[in-house]
């Protein structure tokens, strides 16, 4: 018999399976506790549960776990990259970061990307498979177990396309914020996405009030087209709208991640070219990126960063630099699985 990932189930779903194989309905509480409060690997540890009941819970379940390969530490800023090897020996990475305000979590959705950004690292070795749930999980659970920090925000923004694995996603995101179990709320999270416009609509719907980061990076068709394969499916006259729909419907602000790029995209004519997307959306946010330089790419970093922003701001839109951590470890997304796979 086939078993079951525990940890990818939902309460609701934990519960009907519990009680399918003749465990009381309150049983899924303490489980459900045991797995997302305490982090427990083993079932031998839910101690205030029965040998008996554990036996059982053994024979039609198993608790996922990943393992460490390579773990590097910034020197500068305390950031730690991991590269985890899943349980089919296929790798993930994740970024654990120290802000002010407390401890962000840089989260893979998938291995590898199919998405084919010219400039990202992590497409370089194309599309595996998309994570269980429990694999996204765990990048908190394994990080917050090795480092002794406990995790305050959540970015879903490392290797993958988070609503291109859009169901798997979403389970995770139950499942972290239940009030049984971790209990984060979700507007500590923030989900990346190169802009699948359909699914942002999706997701609106929902109205689960996490932060949505639309990797926009040019505000042309033609100019994004030319760095982003994924704007010939959706322009960016239908990923706005569909961004505008999202604060519509949601109102939560929605930030826009734009990489300047040497002699691409950091000129003041693409910044006038961006206020007059932008402005009309009214509340948003411009997050400028310093890009980060990869071996196999052509694209250097910007050095027009403030002179971008002070464009932006000086037309009244809200833009900020984003602070680059892990800088001496590599840490952008895709490179350390790439050199180790």
């Amino acid at each position: 018999m086939e078993k079951t990932d525990i940890l990818s189930l939902s309460y609701e779903e934990l519960e009907r399976k519990l009680l399918q194989i003749g465990e009381k309905k309150f049983r899924a509480l303490q489980v459900f506790q045991w797995l997302h409060d305490k982090k427990v690997p083993s079932f031998d540890k839910m101690t205030n549960i029965s040998a008996q009941t554990r036996a059982l819970l053994e024979e039609e379940f198993y608790i996922n776990s990943l393992k460490i390969q390579k773990r590097l530490v910034s020197s500068i800023d305390n950031t730690v990259k991991y590269l985890y090897v899943l349980p089919d020996g296929n790798k993930a990475e994740t970024v654990l970061m120290e802000y002010h305000h407390g401890n962000s979590i840089c989260l893979s959705t998938q291995v590898g990307c199919k998405m084919g950004c010219k400039f990202c690292a992590s497409t370089k070795a194309g599309f595996v498979r998309n994570l269980e749930p429990s694999e996204i999980l765990l990048q908190i659970y394994e990080s917050e177990r090795d480092s002794g920090r406990s995790v305050d925000s959540v970015v879903l923004m490392g290797i993958g396309e988070p609503l291109d694995n859009f169901d798997n996603v979403v389970k995770f995101l139950h499942i972290i914020s239940h009030k049984s179990g971790r209990n984060m709320s979700l507007r500590h999270i923030s989900l990346s996405t190169c802009g699948l416009a359909d699914k942002i609509r999706k997701l609106a719907e929902m109205k689960l009030g996490l932060t949505l980061s639309v990797s926009l990076h040019a505000p042309t068709d033609e100019k994004r087209s030319s760095i982003m394969p994924v704007n010939k499916k959706y322009p960016i006259k239908e990923l706005i709208s569909a961004c505008d729909n999202y604060f519509k419907t949601t109102g939560r602000r929605i930030s826009f991640e734009f990489a300047l790029i040497k002699g691409v995209n950091d000129d003041t004519e693409t910044a006038r070219e961006l206020i007059a997307l932008l402005k009309p959306l009214g509340v948003c946010h411009i997050n400028l990126i310093p890009i980060n330089e990869i071996r196999e790419g052509d694209y250097k970093k910007s050095e027009f960063v403030e002179s971008f922003k002070k464009i932006l701001c000086g037309s009244g839109l809200n833009a900020t630099v984003r602070r680059t951590l892990g800088a001496d470890i590599e840490a952008a997304c895709g490179q350390l699985r790439r050199d180790n796979t």
